[in-house]
């Protein structure tokens, strides 16, 4: 019988279920508190919600900057990539990564430096030229 392989990605999601939990009770607060902390930066969630979180399950990636902000630690923190709970940089990495000159969402984000056709990039607003009814109905963007 062979053992099975373990699942970087599923150790993650542990990781990161234990570590909400961890900093949480580390700070002294009730799961209401970190509720009210998400629900105060526009974050409707519920006890409920955050107990399952906490527990490895429904775990919303989309609310990992809010959490890590309500929990006052970072992405990095929460995903274990760090021990250090306000560090950014992952642990073991030997290089300083230096933030990009022109940053993403001066760019065309993470869709790459072109926009395939038919997207608009967030921040713009997409026209036809000349009247309602032209004849070329091309679309041209404008910044909003």
């Amino acid at each position: 019988m062979s053992t099975p392989k373990p699942n970087p990605s599923r150790e993650r999601h542990w990781v990161c279920a234990q570590r909400l939990r961890e900093r949480r009770l580390a700070l002294g607060l009730t799961q209401r508190e970190v509720v009210a902390r998400l629900q105060q930066r526009g974050n409707l969630t519920t006890n409920r919600a955050l107990s399952a979180m906490e527990n490895g399950r429904g775990l919303d990636l989309g609310l990992l900057p809010e959490l890590a902000h309500s929990l006052c630690c970072t992405v990095t923190y929460l995903l274990g990539l760090t021990a250090d709970p306000h560090a950014w940089q992952p642990e073991g990495t030997t290089h300083r990564v230096e933030p990009a000159q022109d940053p993403v969402w001066h760019a065309a984000g993470i869709l790459g430096p072109e926009l395939p056709a038919g997207f608009a990039a967030p921040g713009r607003v997409r026209r036809r030229n000349g009247s309602a009814g032209s004849a070329n109905g091309s679309l041209s963007e404008h910044m909003a």
